[in-house]
Order: C-alpha cells, then sequence, then structure tokens
C-alpha cells in the first residue's frame, strides 16, 4: 500500500502545480479532516477546493524532500512558496502526515513554518 500511498500523492502534488485543485480534491474521500496547526481545520473535499483557490491563488512551488510509509499513513517533508496576486512570494517549510483509506486521502494533519536561514 505504501507505494501507491506515494504515487497518489505524487499525482495529487502535479495537479497542484498545473493549478488544478479539483483533481487533487477529488482524491480525498467525503469525509477527509485537513489539520493545518495553527491555523484552521478543513472538512470535506469542497471545503479542500475553496482553501486551495485562495491559500494558492498562484500554483505553489514546492520539493518533496523525503516520504516516510507506514500502514495507512505517509509523511513527507519537503518546501513550498507560494505566491499571492500580487506577486510576492513567501517559502516554507512543511511536515505533512497523510492518512489514506479505500485508496484515496482520508487526512492530513500539516506542520508549515516559514523557512529560515
Amino acid at each position: 500500500m505504501s507505494e501507491q500511498h506515494k504515487a497518489l500523492l505524487l499525482a495529487g502534488n502535479d495537479a497542484i502545480r498545473a493549478g488544478n485543485y479539483d483533481a487533487f480534491a477529488d482524491q480525498c474521500t467525503e469525509d477527509t479532516e485537513w489539520v493545518i496547526v495553527g491555523d484552521r481545520t478543513l472538512r470535506g473535499p469542497e471545503a479542500v477546493r475553496a482553501y486551495m483557490r485562495t491559500a494558492y491563488a498562484v500554483p505553489p512551488v514546492f520539493t518533496v524532500d523525503l516520504l516516510i510509509a507506514e500502514g495507512e499513513h505517509l509523511t513527507a517533508l519537503g518546501h513550498i512558496t507560494l505566491t499571492d496576486e500580487k506577486g510576492s512570494a513567501t517559502s516554507y517549510a512543511y511536515c505533512d502526515v497523510w492518512r489514506f483509506r479505500d485508496g484515496k486521502i482520508a487526512g492530513l494533519k500539516a506542520f508549515v513554518l516559514p523557512a529560515g536561514g
């Protein structure tokens, strides 16, 4: 299963890079719950779509540096740069802990911090 989870997440990441947030949200279960620690909790694919359209006004640039799989969980470590509508870019380091069920994304716990030197 872990290789399937990795492939699903990486395909979803490609959709995000292309600005196709609907394709990513379509990979989520109807009861998906995303906890962005210290920020908000999203429930359901429609909330995920709405969040991505706002937070990713411009498709983000990101790298996945490491994937660690265990059972139904997949942890991704990496960096992301978000650009707002005015062209201002901000870089972050992240650790995302994804949970899968029945071949779909059932949950996320995301830890996102400003990337600093």
